[in-house]
């Protein structure tokens, strides 16, 4: 068996220079540290989805109150509440584009099929994870720490890969990846917004009174 299928399928073998690369990193096969990430994303989809789904609840009763305030002609408070709803919107688009980013990084990751894909994948799926967990900081501190665990395993996969393969990465080409990754899913997550949520303009809220709605 060649060496890359023994580190791409195979535990390690337990020879002594095997045992001193374990004592200062710890290395395993990439093909199961690969599907432990994507669990680990998959996990986190999961955690934001039903984040994004609380969310639309809280719209929907948000939107409601306005409705009923507008209809007794209170628009003091139905400004409040708009203003209210601004933020909630804010924090539902920036769960649903981590949620799509993550998305996309997940589909990477499992057509994976040799070493060489495992370094142009992983060069651009750290940079939106970091983005990803930045954004996150604000409106789902919880979510960081695992975020930060599954950055560190995907760091140590390409640290491997690029020593298996001598790849020197393309910062540039990986950032430039990262950036079309992130618009896509940031151009989604607003159309999706859009879709399922309801436009404040069809009850008479002015431009003024919606903010960043």
């Amino acid at each position: 068996m060649s060496e890359f299928a023994k580190r791409w399928d195979q535990p390690e073998g337990e020879s002594l220079g095997n045992r001193i690369k374990g004592a200062v990193r710890p290395e395993g096969p990439l093909k199961p540290r690969i599907e432990q990430a994507v669990r680990q994303l998959q996990i986190q989809i999961t955690k934001l989805d039903n984040a994004s789904n609380r969310l639309k609840e809280k719209d929907a009763q948000l939107f409601q109150k306005i409705v009923n305030y507008l209809q007794k002609h209170d628009s003091d408070h139905a400004t409040v509440y708009a203003n209210e709803l601004a933020e909630i919107r804010k924090m539902y688009k920036m769960i649903n584009q981590a949620k799509l980013a993550l998305e996309q990084i997940v589909t990477r990751l499992t057509t994976v099929t040799d070493l060489g894909d495992v370094v142009v994948t992983l060069a651009p799926a750290m940079a939106v994870i970091k983005s990803v967990r930045s954004g996150l900081m604000q409106v789902m501190p919880s979510a960081e720490q695992e975020i930060s665990e599954i950055s560190s395993l995907l760091s140590s996969i390409l640290v491997d890969a690029g020593q298996l393969t001598g790849s020197t990465l393309n910062f540039e080409a990986a950032n430039e990846d990262a950036e079309k990754i992130l618009a896509e899913a940031s151009a989604l997550a607003e159309a999706k917004m859009k879709e399922k949520l309801p436009d404040l303009g069809s009850i008479g809220i002015s431009e003024g009174e919606k903010h960043q709605i």
